[in-house]
């Protein structure tokens, strides 16, 4: 997509989101310990190793360090790191193993590329309960699945022996993480944990008889229990973003209103940490700048208003900026329920034409470039469905011809050819184009948004937009659905 193209030009290092720019150093005082992070990992030697961090589906590198002849690096700054879970790359950046980065930033770690579990830590109580949980993850797992191996051939006695087995032990698994979190609710492992748990329903609830949605209803109020939007910390991890991604796409009821209310508390809460913040805003202005579902305008342009318009933020570039205010402005005047923008532009006779003019329940928008290969195909069968049953259900046909490559003539003969007679057509030129845009008034192209040919808006009686950026299939599916009597 055009948009996301513009985008990747906004990253000013290796590991800046699209529309970020690098942070400014912290003051002194907030960082004067700064990290020191030894590394001892054998038997490389004489080589780079590599100090990286999740960040959403991202790997950003933050220090280098060379390897002396023992194997030994250290990764220092004056500046303290982020907390999160953090990455050791080995010198060819295909392979890592992850540590855990908080409060303590000065510690050792030893780590043999042949033997990788065996993995020790020296002054970080953090990664060591890191590595012990690890451990006891993977024990855990290889024995549940044995016993489940064993299950699915044995007989029914057996296998009852064996399912209360592996129930056991994945209660034992639960209370070994219950164990943690209680343990130190807010260190890093138990923030880890807290924000990877699913919400468990409860069997049996009496809610459950009288709202066959109760699951749903549970499920999602539970979802981000012990999570603090707040916490700079779950940026840095390989589950924060997709979580995200599904609470969106699997219980948020997808209508714009519903999602600019979670969008508002999420950023309400992350306005107390910059990263936080930075993070949850890159994510949704990137996620809203390209619309999957036609409402997602409204999303964009309340993101706009209320969080970039009349604020800034130092990580954001002045492109970054100017795209999403272009952007938001090019979709304000075309919000899916909201009235179209007039066109009065002139016909084939000369004369100006004006969509409003046209009284009609329905009024088709289509707006195309007679030179245009995929519009020769598409707006000859428009016209077809138009006399087979679009005319019948009151649909007007209006057509705005935006000149290119071609000229008048071009759209003229294009018209007489394929007898397109039952249709408002007008004719946008590039000097009317220019005389808009000159006179400081937006161009038609920009009011409806245009970004590739032919546009299709479906318009109601009072022309405000039913739907837009159509296919004709689309717009018929949409038409048979009404005349059903759906909305």
């Amino acid at each position: 997509m055009k948009h996301l193209l513009i985008l990747s030009l906004f990253a000013t290092a290796a590991y800046t989101p699209s529309f970020a720019q690098s942070k400014p150093a912290a003051n002194p005082a907030a960082a004067a310990d700064g990290y020191e992070i030894k590394v001892t990992l054998k038997p490389l030697k004489n080589e780079y190793i590599y100090l990286g961090h999740y960040y959403g589906k991202q790997l950003p590198i933050v220090d280098s360090v060379k390897l002396n002849a023992q194997g030994e690096g250290v990764f220092k700054g004056s500046k303290k790191l982020g907390g999160g879970i953090y990455l050791v790359g080995f010198p060819d950046r295909s392979r890592n193993f992850e540590i855990l980065v908080d409060k303590n930033q000065r510690f050792s770690v030893v780590a043999d590329t042949a033997q990788m579990e065996n993995i020790q830590f020296t002054g970080s109580p953090e990664n060591v309960a890191f590595l012990d949980y690890q451990k006891a993850m993977g024990r855990s797992g290889r024995a549940i699945d044995a016993l489940m191996r064993q299950r699915s051939g044995s007989a029914p006695a057996d296998s009852v022996r064996l399912s209360g087995e592996i129930q056991k032990l994945q209660k034992d698994v639960q209370q070994y993480r219950t164990d943690i979190m209680t343990k130190d609710p807010n260190g890093i492992l138990a923030t880890l944990l807290k924000a990877m748990r699913e919400p468990e329903v409860p069997q049996n609830h009496p809610d459950a008889a009288r709202d066959s949605l109760f699951g749903y209803k549970y499920y999602k109020a539970h979802y981000w229990d012990g999570v603090n939007f707040w916490d700079e910390r779950l940026v840095r991890t390989p589950f924060f973003e997709p979580r995200l991604d599904k609470y969106f796409a699997q219980l948020v009821y997808p209508v714009a209103d519903s999602v600019k209310k979670e969008l508002d508390w999420m950023l309400g809460y992350a306005s107390i940490n910059e990263e936080m913040q930075k993070f949850l805003l890159l994510k949704f202005a990137n996620r809203y700048l390209n619309q999957q579902y036609m409402w997602e305008d409204a999303v964009f342009v309340h993101l706009f208003e209320k969080y970039f318009s009349n604020k800034t933020y130092p990580w954001l570039t002045d492109q970054g900026k100017k795209v999403i205010t272009d952007r938001a402005y090019s979709l304000m005047a075309n919000l899916t329920g909201n009235p179209a923008s007039d066109i009065e532009l002139p016909g084939l006779d000369g004369k100006q034409k004006s969509l409003y003019g046209i009284k009609s329940p329905y009024t088709l928008v289509t707006i195309w470039d007679p030179t245009c290969g995929h519009c020769k195909e598409v707006v000859p069968r428009i016209d077809s469905l138009h006399a087979a049953k679009w005319k019948a259900q009151g649909v007007a046909l209006f057509g705005m011809a935006k000149e290119s490559e071609g000229t008048r003539e071009t759209w003229t003969s294009f018209i007489k050819e394929h007898k397109l007679n039952d249709w408002t057509h007008v004719y946008y030129s590039r000097a009317s184009e220019k005389a808009r845009v000159d006179a400081g008034t937006p161009s038609y192209s920009q009011l409806y948004d245009v970004q590739s040919f032919p546009t299709l808006y479906l318009l109601d009686k009072d022309k405000r937009i039913i739907a837009k950026k159509l296919t004709e299939q689309q717009v018929d599916e949409i038409l048979e659905h009404r005349r059903k009597g759906g909305k």
